[in-house]
């Protein structure tokens, strides 16, 4: 049977059809696969309609076409008459099967009472499965069926893929994106998702396993889709390359192997990353759900740039030959930045991976992942919006010689974030009574009152936390990642070599003042 050319709608599974109780359909003959489907539908009563029939249709005849030795009511005619007919029915349905039809329909009324036994018996040995239409169901009520359910398939098709789309993009701005990615993927398609690095060597996979036999045929397609090639042994797969009849290496394939479905992507990046993807089935936007994860991870695995990297690298030479930051900003796309610290909500700290998808939502490739804080600079144009998984603090817009003190302002406010769990926080510099003392002396009256404790970097940073969050224990524990009893003793330590008592609101107010000019 050759394939159908089938058009660009979803099919509608035959048992669909015939579950509409409006139409009152019945299969009385041929095969009872759940899995046969219809394309399109066609009215013929032509003796032979194969020159009319592209594949996949659901052909509907009154038998108008049928010679009158059958008969009105489908009795027996005489045993010559019989073997004519049955030879007709034998050509005709072979026809229909040769032209890849999906199915049968004849309509009781008006010219036949009954469904001819000849057509029941070949559609049986043809294996073409064959309905019965009754009188109060029309062709075209048939047709519109047809048509409703294709549009409900395809609304589902959209709404899945939307969905799915969704879903990816959350699970990419997620602290461990790579791994998100592959499970959603995974969920989405009801299979296995893997990513294989530029070597062949899996680095993350996420859904059930398919089997040894399809496992390794999976990492064969990946092969053949990398720029290295696919080696020896690798499999023939269907592939799909560039125009003009396609490049060496095409850019995805699919294969099948022991009833599972492969599909393998390479990433847009060009560092020889390949998604594979293995479902027990093919359903209606696989493709485009894995393609959307594709793109995820070719942005995930590949280098973010927010300007050239002919300029990030000159800036970086240029900073390590003694040129001063102001100078070398410029390159990087800006003048003014805003520092921001960034802790990934799970236990642990953030990976690379993790480290380059927090640059590119932030829109910046100025990433430090340094210990369990990834600092990023971001332009001061691109403000930071909340990022699902993430904690973070930003400074307030800074000229590259101010740089220094974002990067403290933006610690800050990240331990004032995690300490009342506030999922951004941003400092807010403003005009204050302060600010009418001059700096110079205010300095100075700052290290005279907190020499005590500025020689103990750890006890003046839990006083400022502490002052900062209202004297609450709890949230300062937090913010300093210690215990509240240590937060306790290193207040009642500063109390001590301050000689002063830190529940007057007085003295809160002026060693704040001071901590703010050291």
């Amino acid at each position: 049977m050759p394939d159908p050319a089938v058009p660009p709608t979803p099919p509608v599974r035959l048992s669909a059809l015939l579950a509409r109780e409006d139409l009152a359909l019945r299969r009385i003959a041929g095969p009872d696969d759940p899995a046969a489907v219809v394309h399109w539908v066609h009215t013929s009563e032509m003796a032979d309609p194969y020159p009319y029939l592209l594949g996949g249709e659901l052909l509907l005849t009154a038998g108008v076409h049928i010679p009158d030795a059958a008969g009105s009511d489908g009795g027996a005619p005489c045993s010559s008459e019989a073997e004519s007919l049955g030879d007709y029915f034998d050509d005709y349905v072979a026809r229909i099967v040769a032209a890849g039809g999906a199915a049968l329909g004849f309509g009781v009324a008006p010219v036949h009472d009954t469904v001819p036994r000849a057509l029941v018996a070949a559609c049986e040995t043809y294996g073409l499965p064959l309905l019965e239409v009754p009188p109060q169901t029309t062709f075209s009520g048939v047709a519109r069926a047809v048509w409703q359910l294709m549009a409900q398939a395809r609304l589902a098709e959209l709404r899945r893929v939307t969905e799915a789309q969704q879903s990816l993009t959350a699970a990419a701005s997620r602290p461990d994106p790579v791994p998100s990615v592959l499970r959603q993927l995974a969920q989405r398609l009801g299979g296995r998702a893997v990513l294989y690095g530029p070597e062949g060597a899996e680095i993350a996979g996420a859904g059930r396993n398919p089997g040894e036999e399809a496992d390794a045929a999976l990492a064969g397609l990946a092969g053949v889709v990398r720029p290295t090639g696919g080696g020896p042994g690798a499999p023939h797969p269907t592939a799909a390359g560039g125009p003009g009849g396609g490049p060496p290496h095409p850019t995805s394939a699919t294969d099948t192997v022991a009833g599972t479905h492969l599909a393998a992507y390479a990433l847009g990046a060009g560092h020889g990353f390949v998604l594979g993807v293995a479902t027990p089935e093919r359903a209606p936007g696989d493709h485009t759900v894995a393609s959307v994860a594709a793109v995820l991870l070719s942005l995930l695995t590949g280098e973010q740039q927010s300007g050239t990297g002919a300029a990030r690298s000159s800036a970086l030479v240029r900073l390590l030959l003694g040129a001063p930051p102001e100078e070398v900003a410029p390159l990087l796309g800006g003048r003014r930045w805003v520092v921001v610290h960034a802790r990934p909500d799970g236990q642990g700290p953030a990976d690379a991976v993790a480290a380059s998808a927090l640059g590119a939502a932030l829109g910046s490739a100025l990433v430090d992942p340094a210990g369990d804080v990834v600092r990023v600079l971001v332009p001061a144009d691109r403000a930071p919006d909340p990022l699902p998984g993430w904690t973070l603090g930003v400074s307030a817009a800074a000229a590259p010689e101010d740089w220094p003190v974002a990067d403290t302002q933006a610690a800050r406010a990240l331990a004032r974030a995690r300490a009342t769990r506030t999922p951004l926080l941003r400092h807010g510099p403003r005009p204050a009574l302060a600010d009418l003392v001059p700096p110079g002396e205010a300095a100075a009256h700052a290290r005279a009152l907190l020499s005590p404790v500025t020689a103990h970097p750890a006890l003046t940073e839990t006083l400022r936390t502490w002052l900062s969050l209202h004297g609450s224990w709890d949230r300062t524990a937090v913010a300093l990642s210690v215990h509240r009893n240590t937060v306790r003793q290193r207040v009642a330590r500063c109390a001590a070599l301050l000689e002063t008592d830190l529940d007057d609101p007085d003295v809160r107010m002026e060693l704040w003042f001071a901590l703010r000019h050291i």
